[in-house]
């Protein structure tokens, strides 16, 4: 990616003013070797976002993991390969929370984080999710590591306890707003059995660009003129009725007890921001997502394209009323959201776990390879 500048940009100076940080939704090891995340940081981008699908593309393709892989050979030869990934996976966060330290000190913990995932082959058994998590959190010892925990119904349980442990976690694969009420109630239980509740940070990570690509399709065979004027619409109009929700719990007695012990809101994470239809702005889940106590993760060319030509305005309202309308309308064209967003929070599961596995398959196959 383009990093060709090492001054605060103006436009992530503008985003931060907005109450918005940007997120880096990559790692791989050039970026980290070559200097591209902190040119990256120095620009204002304050934190980094992983996941098996990511770490997929960085570690399998080319040669830049195999010195540590032939170490890792040379001490641990029998250790099994899913080891040998969290191993890769731990010294690539670590670097990237070392860069990124500076920004939690400076901003006190609000940001400055790197996610972790736990393996998405746990995603729907509780226990196992919670273990993995501890396990994850110790391991690479970072106060400003977040683990990324799915927002499943086995998942929404670990997230509460791991939470309740002061472990900071980023609630991912969210795409519904029931879904993320739950989540948010995860959260509000948490923090009470914290002695410094302000002493732990979170954020729920809501899935846009996806929504409109399972939504549009079925609006496109509709003959109602209504469905036409949806199209591209439902995923933001999604973020803005969740981001409604999360100003109504900041401005409750709930919250406002937890407050006055120092806990902060669980922001707003917009995952999955990069744009899946060419007929659509390739910025256009960056510009229509702004708004305090938020946070985008952008893929590399999503960023340097809002660099480019995106617009830092204010965009998202505390009410969300025409975005509750747009969810209405859609509820009667026939369309249930709620179904559509389940088949995506597994079909998400799904794809975290074959990402996953080809890794694994992926390193198995280079271990082999370097071992003979």
């Amino acid at each position: 990616m383009q990093n060709t500048m090492s001054a605060r940009h103006e436009k992530l100076s503008r985003l931060a003013q907005l109450g918005q940080s940007v997120w880096l939704d990559y790692i791989d090891r050039p970026l980290l070797d070559g200097g591209g995340l902190a040119r990256l940081i120095d620009q204002g981008v304050t934190g980094v976002t992983t996941n098996p699908s990511i770490f997929h593309k960085s570690i399998s393709n080319g040669t830049d993991y195999d010195a540590d892989i032939q170490r890792w050979l040379s001490t641990a030869p029998d250790t099994d390969v899913q080891s040998l990934l969290e191993s890769l996976m731990i010294d690539d966060v670590r670097r990237a929370a070392d860069l990124l330290q500076p920004v939690y000190e400076a901003t006190q913990g609000v940001d400055g984080y790197v996610s972790l995932e736990v393996s998405p082959l746990l995603a729907d058994d509780t226990d196992a999710t919670i273990a993995a998590a501890r396990r994850l959190w110790r391991a690479v010892d970072r106060s400003n590591l977040m683990i990324k925990i799915p927002a499943t119904e086995a998942g929404l349980p670990a997230i509460e306890h791991c939470l309740g442990l002061g472990i900071n976690v980023n609630v991912t694969l969210i795409f519904s707003v029931a879904r993320y009420q739950a989540v948010l109630a995860a959260y509000n239980a948490a923090l009470p059995r914290l002695a410094a509740p302000g002493g732990v940070a979170s954020v729920a990570s809501f899935f846009i660009s996806r929504i409109d690509s399972a939504v549009d399709p079925l609006l496109a065979e509709m003959t109602d003129p209504r469905a036409q004027q949806l199209q591209g619409r439902i995923a933001l109009a999604s973020a803005q009725v969740a981001y409604a929700h999360l100003h109504q719990d900041m401005a409750g007695d709930r919250f406002a007890r937890l407050a006055a012990q120092g806990a902060r809101p669980q922001r707003l994470l917009w995952g999955s921001t990069g744009t899946k239809n060419p007929d659509y702005s390739d910025v256009c889940y960056v510009d229509g997502l702004i708004g305090p106590h938020t946070v985008n993760t952008l893929p590399p060319a999503t960023l340097d394209a809002f660099l480019d030509h995106g617009r830092a305005e204010r965009t998202l309202s505390d009410a969300g009323e025409q975005a509750s309308d747009e969810l209405a309308t859609l509820d009667q064209l026939g369309i249930a959201l709620q179904e559509v967003t389940f088949a995506l929070e597994r079909a998400g599961v799904d794809a975290f776990v074959d990402a996953w596995q080809a890794l694994l398959d992926d390193l198995t196959h280079k271990a082999e390879q370097l071992r003979g």
